[in-house]
């Protein structure tokens, strides 16, 4: 099997190996990821982070050996904070911007080496996992309070069907950018998260952070959002949007009416 890791700013990821194809998703700079399959000039790659599966161009693609898959896939790997920020390579001739939620896989001290070069970045970073408090309970309120200050720093970013960055992302990709950046793995699309987590049987005992998912008339999960409160959800609805929700569903004060019904909460921390 090859191995390879994102050394673009965004590469979208498509349903099929063709340009026309619809973009399902995106990775970012330093996401890692395995190829399964090629179909010149395509390859088709699952990534490391969640398992997502979709084809890449073949141009874009920067592979590496499996022993530096293994080392970067180990290593702390602290994210972005900034809205948008720039990696250089050393000797500077080389300027890459990447976005909010950037993966740097064993950067140490603004210098990382991933593909072969040297890279440097001197912009915010997330603290790692260890360097949270040691009392869970603590933990779990800062944490709780933590991701949906993150998803809100993405508000009133439009809506893009496959997109994860803050110039372009859908209701599930705000979802998993908000926990990724508090060092918590989600899947990728709204009824891959779903399954996870512990179901909240009311409304009345849900928490800040917990995920609200929101089915169609077939039944089947279409939206998902982060509960800011009992009363308001964060979610992404032609933009990120900040709205009521009860036990019917998100209430559009704009519009006057219920946009999304209401299936089911879960509760992930």
């Amino acid at each position: 099997m090859e191995f390879g890791i994102c050394t673009h700013s965004v590469i979208p990821v498509r349903a099929e190996p063709s340009h026309k194809a619809e973009m399902t998703s995106e990775i970012l700079f330093g996401e890692l990821y395995r190829m399964v399959e090629k179909a010149d000039p395509w390859i088709r790659i699952q990534l490391a982070f969640d398992n997502y599966e979709g084809w890449i161009s073949a141009s874009q693609a920067a592979l590496i050996g499996e022993p530096e898959f293994i080392r970067l896939s180990r290593a702390e790997t602290p994210m972005t904070t900034d809205l948008v920020q720039i990696i250089t390579n050393e000797s500077r001739d080389l300027m890459i911007p990447v976005v909010m939620g950037t993966s740097l896989p064993g950067i140490s001290g603004e210098r990382l080496q991933i593909a072969g070069e040297d890279y440097q970045y001197e912009g915010s970073l997330t603290e790692s996992a260890s360097q949270e408090d040691a009392d869970s309970r603590k933990m779990t309120l800062q944490t709780r309070k933590n991701i949906v200050d993150t998803a809100l720093l993405y508000l009133n970013a439009p809506y893009r069907w496959g997109g994860r960055s803050p110039f372009g992302i859908d209701c599930s990709g705000l979802v998993q950018m908000a926990f990724k950046l508090n060092n918590i793995r989600l899947l990728r699309d709204a009824g891959q998260q779903a399954t996870q987590g512990e179901v909240v049987s009311l409304p009345g005992e849900s928490e800040p952070a917990d995920l609200v998912f929101f089915d169609d008339e077939e039944g089947k999960i279409v939206h998902v959002g982060i509960l800011a409160d009992r009363h308001h959800v964060i979610h992404c609805s032609g933009m990120v949007r900040l709205d009521p929700i009860d036990h019917e569903g998100i209430y559009n004060a704009a519009l006057q009416r219920y946009t999304h019904k209401l299936r089911l909460i879960k509760r992930l921390i």
